[in-house]
């Protein structure tokens, strides 16, 4: 492993997630990039929510989105890295998760990927897929999954 990027979402398991993933990044000197996605539901519900302020001359673009996304994976790795002998770089994007996570992951030349797990049953990632699965089939390299 010489690059890593990890997946930072809003479950108090990404965390654990990063902790783990930045202890065995430094363990082998590689790398670690923290990515967090907004999606574009998560981008429009805040958008209009924004815009529904009477007289309020604060908007929500894209670019603000995406530099919160990078914020919001900066918080996590300032407050679980801390004390962790690793180099790491937060990343934000917007738009589809499985979509960005794996354009990510190949513009920042990652060859190992950590992603939390969703618990769902069979008949529930049938029916509404799965993040975590889609990633290990499409993503060409280790991924490592950490559940709570």
């Amino acid at each position: 492993m010489e690059r890593a990027l990890a997946v930072v979402d809003a479950e108090e398991s990404t965390k654990a997630l990063v902790r783990e993933a930045g202890k065995l990044a430094a363990a082998v000197d590689a790398e670690l990039v923290l990515l967090h996605v907004t999606t574009d539901e998560e981008y429009e519900d805040t958008r209009q929510t924004m815009e529904s302020i009477p007289n309020s001359p604060v908007g929500y673009s894209a670019r603000k989105a995406r530099e919160g996304a990078e914020e919001f994976a900066a918080d996590v790795g300032r407050e679980v890295l801390e004390g962790v002998d690793v180099s790491w770089d937060a990343v934000g994007e917007l738009g589809d998760e499985q979509t960005e996570i794996l354009e990510t992951a190949e513009a920042r030349d990652c060859d190992h990927l950590f992603i939390a797990g969703e618990k769902r049953s069979p008949a529930g990632k049938a029916l509404f897929g799965d993040l975590t699965q889609s990633i290990i089939l499409n993503f060409d390299g280790p991924v490592t999954v950490v559940t709570e």
